[in-house]
């Protein structure tokens, strides 16, 4: 007899983006940013009494959510703080889908929903994306309100890995045709035109995922939040971990959060640096999506994406590559700093020319 549940012997877990040694590598595939944090953060950091550490952090990380309800307008009791939005992620699956339900997300996109619902051994609605990886929101409407099974229901915004956004309004009529709830993941959306984060004021089955990972410039931190009606976000923290979240992370955070104009001008540098790697590779050959987060997802000329994610790999540069049908012509390349996209330029235009 085995000792390991059937639905966990038979999971593929979630395969992060390598994570070389070698810094030489220029490092373009886990949509970091390249630009440091907020030098407040690092002051906390050097003020830290490690003292500190023999006490539990506050559970519920109350000043933290405070700066967070500030920064979104909304209530405090409308915020829920994880260790990063995948937490956010695992604990909607288990709090708003039954054992004999489903979660539902458009395909493709971020890997892990599949991975959470296959935790949980629930059912999973899967709606493809248009040939051009736009959302047939009034299609998967109509689809999604045949199935009673589906309460839950993933909707990345900007998308990954393809970087499309879709329009707040659009968003909005598929929350409220939607019978369940809608978790609107903005990983990206910092770096974005606009976001939905106002929709947790106007609609009660709707909860907006952020992350101080990507345009915050502290992945490394681990933090996360989720901003909801009260009833969804009392539900998440029914089931969290005693103390989910450390307290020099909690504390870091605030500071991130307070100096929000540090994270806005980073992102702003990314997105310079994102139009003018658009405008280049356009001018290769490449297919590029329309992008709204801080990397490109491309189809390259001339050769398949294997075969340029590998001759990347040999010159140093590393991307991301996900097999699949519909995304096995691609590759994902995020924005790096001006002198990264320098160099991948100079290595995809010989390999464009000898190809």
């Amino acid at each position: 007899m085995s000792l390991i549940r059937k639905s966990v012997e038979a999971l593929e877990g979630y395969t992060p983006g390598e994570q070389p040694d070698d810094p030489a590598i220029i490092k373009l595939n886990t949509n970091e940013n390249p630009y440091p944090s907020s030098p407040k953060v690092a002051q906390v950091m050097r003020d830290m009494d490690a003292a500190q550490l023999s006490r539990y952090p506050d559970p519920v990380c109350r000043d933290l959510r405070k700066g967070l309800a500030e920064l979104h307008g909304c209530s405090v009791d409308q915020v829920f703080v994880g260790n990063g939005s995948d937490e956010v992620l695992a604990l909607c699956t288990r709090a708003f889908v039954e054992n004999d339900g489903s979660a539902g997300y458009f395909d493709p996109t971020y890997s892990l929903y599949t991975v959470l619902a296959k935790i949980r051994a629930v059912g999973e609605h899967v709606i493809a994306l248009n040939d051009d990886f736009s959302w047939p929101i009034d299609e998967a409407s109509v689809e999604l309100d045949k199935d009673a099974s589906c309460t839950l229901f993933f909707f990345t915004n900007p998308n990954a890995p393809t970087g499309r956004l879709c329009p707040r309004a659009e968003v909005k009529r598929f929350c409220e045709a939607f019978k369940g709830v809608v978790v609107v993941d903005e990983a990206y959306v910092d770096f974005a035109d606009e976001c939905c984060d106002q929709l947790v004021v106007e609609l009660d089955n709707v909860i907006v995922a952020r992350t101080l990972s990507k345009a915050y410039s502290l992945a490394g931190l681990r933090i996360g939040y989720a901003l909801g009606s009260l009833p969804l976000i009392e539900a998440l923290y029914k089931i969290k971990d005693s103390y989910n979240v450390d307290g020099i992370a909690q504390a870091m955070a605030l500071a991130a959060v307070e100096d929000v104009g540090t994270m806005r001008a980073n992102a702003a540098r990314v997105v310079a640096t994102r139009e003018r790697l658009v405008e280049r590779l356009a001018a290769l050959g490449f297919g590029v999506c329309p992008s709204q987060a801080n990397f490109l997802w491309v189809e390259p000329p001339g050769m398949g994406a294997k075969e340029m994610f590998d001759a990347l790999r040999a010159n140093r540069i590393l991307v991301r590559y996900f097999p699949g049908e519909r995304t096995g012509r691609f590759l994902r390349i995020t924005v790096g700093t001006d002198a990264d996209v320098d160099r991948l330029l100079d290595v995809v235009t010989t390999l464009c020319r000898d190809g």
